[in-house]
């Protein structure tokens, strides 16, 4: 990753990145989610996407302030479909995080007793299958590889929020 990427990322979080990998989508010429490394500051980070397009999460902040993970909760917990879905999503994105780890990192892992964390823990580090606990890290995944939450989040943000948004061309693949 260049320095002037980082600078960018550093200046959306407002503080140096960790475990900062790769830009994962972009907005124009700005990242609008990264990759982060499975293991920070010698901790396991099991949350592989990270938003960091500021439009995105101020829209997002207003939502869960307005109480948006109360109501699709409700929803969840009445309809098995969603919950089924859900389950799903969090297998499917176990697979791509271990895609995505080097046989360094997967190494790593197993030396430092990890696995287990890993091996637990779906979309956004989310240990219950059916708890949304964070609309961001949803979303961050879902502009990646689309999933139950971001698709019931997609219609409550305004379209200009996706101008420009466009998966980078190396992860093109996986959409």
């Amino acid at each position: 990753m260049n320095d002037a990427v980082r600078a960018i990322v550093a200046e959306q979080l407002g503080r140096e990145p960790q475990g900062f990998e790769r830009v994962a989508v972009w907005r124009g010429k700005r990242p609008a989610v990264i990759q982060v490394a499975p293991i920070v500051a010698m901790k396991p980070f099991p949350t592989l996407f990270w938003l960091v397009d500021e439009a995105l999460n101020l829209a997002i902040d207003r939502l869960e302030a307005g109480g948006l993970i109360a109501e699709f909760q409700k929803q969840i917990d009445t309809e098995s479909d969603l919950r089924e879905r859900m389950l799903i999503d969090h297998r499917e994105h176990n697979k791509l995080r271990d895609q995505f780890w080097t046989s360094e990192q997967r190494a790593r892992i197993a030396d430092l007793g990890f696995e287990p964390v890993f091996e637990s823990r779906g979309v956004g580090g989310i240990a219950s299958t059916d708890r949304i606990r964070c609309l961001h890290t949803w979303f961050a995944s879902h502009l990646v590889r689309p999933n139950t939450v971001g698709v019931m989040l997609e219609p409550k943000l305004a379209p200009q929020l996706f101008d420009m948004i466009q998966l980078d061309s190396s992860l093109s693949i996986l959409k």
